[in-house]
């Protein structure tokens, strides 16, 4: 896989609108593009990390026979305020729903995320500074 090469393919629709896509097919709009918001080019830098390193804590707490109800990766960013402006400090919350989740298997998994497997989080930490925290919920609480 390492000399395997991803390609993405980015198609302008018109003023700032982009629609990238991968070689499956699937499809992200930066820009707004008929009245619809898009989502930006940094921050997909942070939907990839949430999405990177939920995918981990979810295969992670799987093999742990965890049983999630939800899960939901926030992630937060400040950005330098000089160009090229890159996140400079990342705060992401972990919060996670079920019932008898054990501290010790979401605090291992979050860390095994966070510094072996994530690549996005690992290239983001070259240039930010990221904090993580987590919250166990039960089934239905509703997350403040």
């Amino acid at each position: 896989m390492e000399n395997e090469w991803t390609e993405i393919n980015a198609f302008w629709k018109g003023e700032m609108t982009f629609i990238a896509e991968n070689q499956a097919g699937g499809q992200v709009q930066m820009g707004t593009l008929d009245g619809k918001p898009g989502i930006g080019p940094m921050q997909l830098l942070l939907a990839g990390l949430a999405g990177c390193t939920g995918m981990d804590i979810v295969s992670i707490l799987n093999k742990k026979r965890v049983e999630l109800t939800d899960f939901q990766v926030k992630v937060k960013g400040k950005r330098a305020s000089d160009y090229p402006m890159v996140w400079t400090d990342i705060h992401v919350t972990y919060l996670l729903w079920g019932n008898d989740i054990r501290p010790k298997d979401v605090e291992q998994a979050i860390q095994l995320s966070e510094e072996k497997y994530c690549s996005v989080g690992i290239m983001l930490g070259k240039t930010a500074r990221i904090v993580s925290e987590y919250r166990i919920l039960k089934p239905g609480e509703v997350a403040s």
